[in-house]
């Protein structure tokens, strides 16, 4: 694949370009080390190896801290080598708490009155593409940690209550916590200090245990290696310490620290007697160092001097107000003079590189509340790079070194995907609640990605779709939990996002991974066509679609009557992969003509899906529904009856996401896509067939759009109706007007919505994901970007009242702006000094904390709060690139 500098030349890039440049191009190390540790390995499929497929009830968090992994690490604001071999964390410890704080606490899905939900605080405050720069934020309370009435708070509460967080429980008044930043600089590849940082923010002195943890992780214990790694105390300074880490893949590693208060060894063995209640070989097992350290007794523990997990120990009285700092360095060099010189003019250099970089993407001389926040979002993506590994096959049969999986194992989840291995650095959507790649989430995370890092990007897309994940019949993995899943198709809108993202900052045209990406979409579309056109009819089906409870029933399973859904949204969807397609194809043969084939076939699916979308035949409905304005589901039951589902939700928007405006300067080199289009409007025309082109002038531009102009007009006037889609935030997921129950009765089973602008009601989807009303980044932008490519073509011949009812007109591009405006405003400093994300929390006006963002999964449709995974900075991170498309000087 291209380098994305290969045509810039290198003088003019920051210091941060170069590092990447060198690392895409000469193969250095830059990207080797990064924040690929997970946050949360227990509770995950790959984790579990129950008969029934209950992965939290098999690896709870209780286990976490005594049991081995099988398939990865975890652990807070840690980093590992690329292949996780190698891992440092930190942890802390009050003197109140039963266990130290290794890893962050959560809920499981069955605990939580919506879901599984992480209940900790901690912020991704900076990061860099090569991750020569990364800060993260823990917060950490003096008091006893409230693991217990977490859990039974949580669980008294119903689907109609608020969910119980960690700032309701009372543990941060006063300010009785610790602010901890840990700090990485890569002095250079394989060259890292670490700084942590501990701030008392409470009004006394209180004791505070630092510990950090340097391990490898365990393969010989599942005979998948013969070689066992070994780390040992090495040479000692006057002030400082150091232990020689030794591995057979990544050599020889030195983890320096100031001198501590105790050093601790132990093995990353599983505590057999505590989990399983079978005899330890030898008390040095993975939980060890928590045991010395919450018992205080380090007798048995200080006598070891070698293992394959260690932590130097610092124990620390803080005065109020006062930070305490201790000093790091992983190293692949072998030093025997003081390893922390240069330690502060390194991080001084990396800040202001890190400044330097991050300047090239904000419009000039925008507010600096707005350049706050596309910094947090960028670092939160970054941060959630996460090492990702799962062989299938190996999952379903088992270990060489553990006992035979149960047989019930192979006739359950992801028994179908057996050619599925993964063993890549991915984007994950949140790593404590998703720490597994979704398909849809990540092709939204390269587009803002690519701003930054266009390379990681166009891997991102190309990885997915290698033969390792994609399945022989070109079917794209879902997710862990059900690999099978259906997601809605945008990896082709997003190679081409990535494409011009990259063209736009580097003036590159990789044509090349067009090409790579084109020929895998090739095999994903005829898997669609072929399996989710159940009658051929160019109506397509696909389930859940990502979209969880949007409808009165789940989309995914048996529905009423035995009846069969034909959807709104699927059939949206594929007419946007097929205009995908074609684009992509178009774009190619500015460069290679032999495309031009393949782009007329994606053009004429294009105007078949929309032509069965926008009528009604003998044997269709439609999904059209001319007294309602909108488009709908249709149930067909098997008697031949069919029922339009009148539910105003983004399913009926999703038409508008099928439009591409095609220039006049792209089509004069390709006379025979030209020709071909010519041939079959006048085709159709004679036939008396549906057209996606009104309006067709040689030597003009042409808009390709999947409904006519005057549906498109219909929906957009619903979108920007307060009473129904349009939101403080952004376009709702379900219209208000559904505070009035939608109810329907099917074969004697009575069916209903509600509108729910927060957390779901219901059970669906596990009750953690609510598309009944809030608001949600990926969809919005996805709108926006319609609006304006609508606006390229209607300019200012189309206005519309914004809100509808205003009086003020407003034409399509400037509706797009302001509800761009709207998705940004939930992040910024009001004219209170409050973030609607923090719904007005005391916690949030505290000066320490103003400043402090939170990217949700989702949020409010009335006040804008964040709701579900609160650290989702995956697609909601799109939000950078919102910002990055600001006018200079916006206000």
């Amino acid at each position: 694949m291209t380098g994305h500098h290969s045509a810039i030349d290198m003088a003019e890039l920051t210091a941060e370009e170069k590092r990447l440049a060198v690392a895409d191009t000469d193969k250095k190390l830059w990207r080797k080390w990064g924040p690929y540790l997970s946050e949360r390995q227990w509770g995950t499929v790959r984790e579990d190896y129950s008969p029934d497929g209950s992965a939290w009830d098999y690896f709870p968090h209780d286990h976490a801290r005594s049991r081995t992994y099988r398939w990865g690490e975890d652990g807070i604001a840690g980093i590992s080598d690329r292949f996780m071999n190698l891992c440092f964390s930190v942890a802390f410890w009050n003197g109140k708490d039963p266990i130290i704080k290794e890893r962050l606490f959560g809920l499981t899905g069955p605990d939580g009155n919506h879901g599984e939900d992480c209940k900790e605080l901690y912020y991704y405050l900076d990061n860099l593409p090569s991750h020569a720069y990364m800060k993260y934020l823990y917060k950490y309370p003096q008091g006893k940690f409230p693991y217990s009435e977490l859990l039974q708070e949580s669980k008294r509460r119903g689907k109609t209550d608020r969910e119980y967080e960690l700032i309701d429980t009372g543990v941060f008044d006063e300010d009785k916590y610790f602010d901890i930043t840990i700090e990485y600089c890569k002095n250079s590849e394989e060259d890292i200090f670490i700084k942590v940082k501990a701030r008392n923010v409470g009004p006394e002195a209180a004791e505070l245990h630092l510990i950090p943890t340097l391990w490898f992780r365990n393969l010989w214990s599942f005979g998948l290696t013969k070689h066992r790694p070994y780390m040992y105390t090495a040479q000692q300074g006057d002030n400082w310490g150091a232990v020689k880490a030794e591995h057979h893949r990544i050599g020889n590693f030195f983890l320096y620290y100031e001198q501590p208060d105790k050093t601790l060894f132990t093995e990353n063995e599983t505590n057999m007697e505590r989990v399983f209640n079978t005899p330890n070989r030898s008390p040095y097992v993975k939980d060890a160092i928590n045991d010395a350290i919450v018992n205080n007794d380090y007798q048995w523990v200080t006598k070891k001097h070698s293992g394959t997990k260690f932590s130097p120990l610092y124990v620390r009285t803080i005065a109020s107000g006062e930070t305490q700092e201790i000093k790091l360095r992983l190293s692949e060099f072998d030093l025997e003079q003081n390893p922390f010189e240069g330690y502060e003019a390194a991080f001084e250099e990396r800040i202001s590189e890190a400044d330097q970089f991050y300047s090239k993407f904000i419009p000039e001389n925008l507010p600096e509340d707005l350049k706050k926040i596309q910094r947090q979002a960028f670092a939160g993506m970054l941060w959630s790079k996460q090492y990702y590994e799962i062989d299938v096959e190996s999952w379903l049969e088992g270990d060489p070194g553990q006992p035979k999986p149960p047989e019930s194992r192979k006739k359950g989840r992801n028994k179908e995907w057996k050619g599925l291995y993964n063993k890549d650095i991915i984007s994950m959507p949140d790593k404590w609640e998703y720490p597994w790649y979704a398909a849809w989430d990540l092709a939204f995370h390269c587009v803002p990605l690519a701003m930054i890092d266009p390379t990681f990007a166009k891997n991102q897309l190309i990885t997915i779709m290698r033969e390792w994940y994609m399945a022989p019949n070109g079917q794209i993995p879902a997710y862990e939990w059900a690999f099978g899943d259906v997601n809605p198709p945008v990896q082709a809108w997003a190679v081409l996002k990535v494409y011009h993202t990259e063209h736009k900052h580097y003036g590159i045209k990789d044509v090349n991974f067009l090409k790579r990406a084109f020929s895998k979409l090739m095999l994903n579309f005829t898997w669609w066509v072929n399996r989710k056109d159940s009658k051929g009819k160019n109506v397509f089906e696909g389930g859940f679609l990502g979209l969880d409870n949007i409808g009165i029933f789940d989309r995914s399973n048996r529905l009423p009557g035995g009846g069969r859904l034909e959807q709104a949204d699927g059939t949206s969807w594929m007419a946007m992969f097929s205009l995908n397609m074609m684009q992509m194809a178009l774009e190619i043969c500015q460069y290679d003509t032999s495309f031009e084939d393949v782009a007329t076939k994606f053009y004429e699916h294009f105007v078949l899906i929309s032509e069965s979308l926008n009528k009604s035949g003998n044997q269709w409905v439609g999904a059209w529904d001319e007294e309602g304005g909108f488009f709908y589901d249709v149930l067909q039951l098997p008697d031949k009856t069919f029922i339009r589902l009148k539910i105003h939700s983004l399913v009926g928007l999703t038409p508008l996401y099928g439009v591409s405006l095609v220039e006049k300067e792209k089509l004069k080199d390709i006379p025979d896509f030209i020709k071909r289009l010519k041939w079959f409007r006048k085709y159709r025309l004679r036939k008396k067939k549906f057209l996606v082109i009104d309006e067709f002038n040689e030597g003009e531009d042409i808009l390709f759009s999947l409904i006519p102009k005057e549906r498109v007009v219909k929906l957009i006037q619903a979108m920007i109706d307060e009473s129904e889609f349009l939101a403080p935030g952004g376009i709702r997921s379900l219209s208000k007007r559904h505070e009035k129950r939608y109810s329907i009765s099917i074969e004697g089973e009575d069916y209903s919505i509600d509108y729910e602008p927060g957390e779901s009601n219901t059970e669906l989807f596990g009750g953690n994901s609510n598309w009944r009303g809030p608001v949600w980044f990926p969809t919005n932008y996805l709108l926006i970007e319609a609006l304006r490519e609508y606006h390229k073509y209607y300019g200012e011949s189309l206005k519309l009242e914004f809100p509808k009812g205003s009086g003020e007109l407003l034409n399509l591009k400037e509706i797009a702006n302001k509800i761009c405006d709207r998705l940004i405003g939930i992040f910024r400093v009001d004219e209170n000094g409050e973030r609607p994300v923090n719904e007005k929390h005391p916690f949030y006006l505290k000066e320490n904390n103003k400043d402090l963002i939170l990217f949700y999964e989702y949020f409010h449709g009335e006040n804008s709060r964040g709701i579900g995974a609160s650290h989702q900075t995956g697609w909601t991170g799109i939000v950078a690139k919102l910002i990055g498309s600001l006018p200079p000087n916006y206000k």
